[in-house]
């Protein structure tokens, strides 16, 4: 028996949706703002992020199963599903990416490329810029869903920056590029949900996004500054080089996100341009006059009477002890990743990889649900869920299909399974031996039992607000600003981030009720469906797996990695909502003043 969402279960909006926000504030309550004691006696903030999921998921279930009505059989499928889906989309890349990261820590390999990293600035600004914004566009591009905060972050901790930092960083970074991410799957999600044109909605997206990348490497190195007890006059002497990189990237944005053979490629070819560009002109045409460095080298170098801030002209400063040939061979290990992350991005690659054992296909029943398939790419149509909800109009059209719920096992095509090829192969490449190898498995899996934890937990609660209608219920409220909502429509897609974490996600679960509110407002339609996408990206800096992901990345201390999320989201949270408000003013401004940025 079909079981068909509920939107207003008391009879008054209000009540609704306030019933609907509980699992979304008990979540953030636990893991921001109830007090503990750590094991010193001293009082902070938020629990551990396991229990503080644990209490979001179980306010989920009685929110959906007691007001909503949902079946209780359905909810707990929609959670199981939620939990099988994070383990291939998010946590099989982060295996994979840490496992690289372990292999070239043990190799001795990242020393190198941490040195070619220094040389290419002493001035850790600078280093934030090129790593964090550039080299992580480039991750993203090619595989997305949290594989450039672990990349990114883990290198930044292997070049001597804080665990928070790099993890507040990198989050702070992962916005502009993401609507793009993972061969620009977002976009194709956004078109396919909505119904308008594919390239339509890239070239909106490439004339909204490119704003907001000029201003995050400004964003960054401000925020990297201000932590580390700097000044805002700092951070504004670095300006020339947060310039190049984000307007460069901005640059390349705008123009491939309108490109028919590349706008799927926008992060990738306005990431390396960025890398490259910033590069040569900070070796050869401008350099800071005086070097920022951690505070911890502060203090050393106060400590030993020196000055703390050092002339980078000094050519002395420019010696490298390492080969161009051993330097380049440090690097083939990240190399490899790009490529795979690359390759396992073209669809013709996932089809082929998907239909790799075509021939042998099987049938069989497991708790009730029906698994079948391909043997690369088996299927499990969820038990008690699969076309048995619907969602109801205005959130879907009145003659929309139930919603399925099949579990697609594609493990061969996977994102995550090309960063472990790259893993793998950068082993082989790297000729280590069987200790290390087995030292880099260690090191992996002790790291990851807390954030696979979590994840699971976070993205069943996501699924579970789905197919349980809350989420709906939130996005109908934003849908009531009038006027207003162009502004607004960046929330609901920030919204969605939040509770799914991903933004393809956010644009399969709200792109449609995007274009209807558009209609009945008499909006651009393709400016409002957008709009979800770029208001999306700064979202993810806070939804709990990508800050679990961070903490996977960057802590090697289990309890820290457990009581992280909590600072870590309070840290991102106003810039993550001052972030929505920027893409909402961006929004609204082409609505009503700038009409002529909204292709025609």
């Amino acid at each position: 028996m079909i079981w068909h969402q509920v939107y207003n279960p008391f009879g008054n909006v209000l009540l609704s949706t306030l019933a609907a926000a509980v699992p979304i504030c008990t979540l953030l309550y636990f893991i921001a703002l109830h007090p503990h004691r750590d094991k010193q006696g001293a009082r902070h903030l938020g629990i551990s992020a396991p229990w503080a999921a644990f209490y979001g998921v179980l306010a989920a279930f009685l929110v959906a199963c007691l007001a909503f009505g949902m079946p209780l059989k359905s909810a707990f499928s929609a959670f199981g599903f939620g939990c099988l889906s994070g383990f291939l989309a998010i946590i099989w890349i982060i295996i994979g990416a840490i496992f690289l990261y372990n292999l070239t820590l043990i190799s001795g390999k990242f020393e190198i490329v941490k040195e070619s990293i220094i040389h290419i600035s002493f001035d850790r600004r600078l280093q934030v810029i090129l790593i964090a914004f550039s080299f992580g566009a480039i991750i993203e591009g090619t595989s997305g869903f949290g594989t450039p905060v672990a990349i990114a972050g883990a290198v930044m901790v292997g070049l001597g920056f804080p665990p928070f930092q790099s993890a507040v960083l990198n989050l702070l970074a992962n916005t502009a590029p993401v609507a793009y991410g993972a061969i620009g799957t977002p976009i194709v999600m956004l078109a396919t949900v909505s119904g308008l044109p594919e390239m339509k909605v890239s070239a909106m997206v490439g004339h909204q996004l490119p704003f907001v990348s000029i201003l995050v490497p400004f964003w960054l190195v401000t925020a990297f500054v201000l932590m580390e007890g700097g000044t805002w006059k700092q951070a504004w002497e670095v300006w020339p080089g947060a310039l190049c990189a984000g307007l460069s990237f901005a640059v390349m944005q705008w123009f491939t996100s309108s490109t028919q053979a590349f706008h799927l490629m926008t992060d990738v070819v306005s990431g390396v341009f960025s890398v490259i560009c910033t590069a040569l002109f900070l070796r050869f045409v401008w350099h800071p006059k005086t070097r920022f460095l951690l505070r911890s080298e502060r203090e050393a170098l106060a400590k030993a009477g020196k000055a703390t801030a050092t002339a980078t002209t000094d050519r002395t400063e420019w010696a490298y002890k390492y080969t161009a040939r051993e330097t380049a061979y440090a690097w083939i290990p990240w190399a490899i990743l790009i490529i795979c992350c690359a390759v396992w991005g073209m669809p013709s690659w996932r089809t082929y990889l998907n239909n790799l054992f075509s021939g042998i296909t099987f049938k069989t029943t497991l708790l009730g649900g029906v698994f079948a398939g391909k043997l690369s790419l088996p299927t499990w149509q969820m038990p008690a869920l699969h076309n048995l909800v619907q969602r109801m109009p205005p959130v879907a059209p009145a003659n929309a299909k139930p919603e399925a719920a099949v579990f697609n096992i594609n493990w061969l095509s996977a994102a995550g399974t090309g960063v472990f090829v790259a893993a793998l192969l950068s082993g082989f490449v790297l000729r280590l031996t069987t200790a290390q190898w087995g030292e880099a498995v260690r090191r992996t899996a002790r790291r990851l039992v807390i954030p696979i934890l979590v994840i699971a937990q976070v993205l069943g609660l996501g699924f579970l607000t789905r197919y349980g209608g809350t989420d709906a219920v939130i996005g109908l409220a934003f849908t009531r600003a009038g006027m207003l909502y162009p502004f607004f429509a960046a929330y609901l897609g920030w919204l969605g981030v939040f509770l799914t974490g991903s933004d393809t996600a956010s644009n399969a679960l709200f792109g449609s009720l995007q274009r209807i509110t558009a209609q009945q407002l008499h909006l651009n339609e393709t400016l409002i469906v957008a709009t979800n996408s770029t208001g999306g990206v700064m979202g993810k800096m806070i939804d709990p797996q990508s800050i679990m992901v961070a903490c996977a990345a960057c802590y090697d201390d289990a309890y820290e990695r457990s009581h992280a999320l909590g600072p870590i989201f309070r840290t991102v949270w106003w810039h993550s909502v001052a972030g929505a408000g920027v893409i909402g003013l961006i929004a609204f401004l082409q609505a009503y003043v700038f009409k002529g940025l909204i292709p025609r």
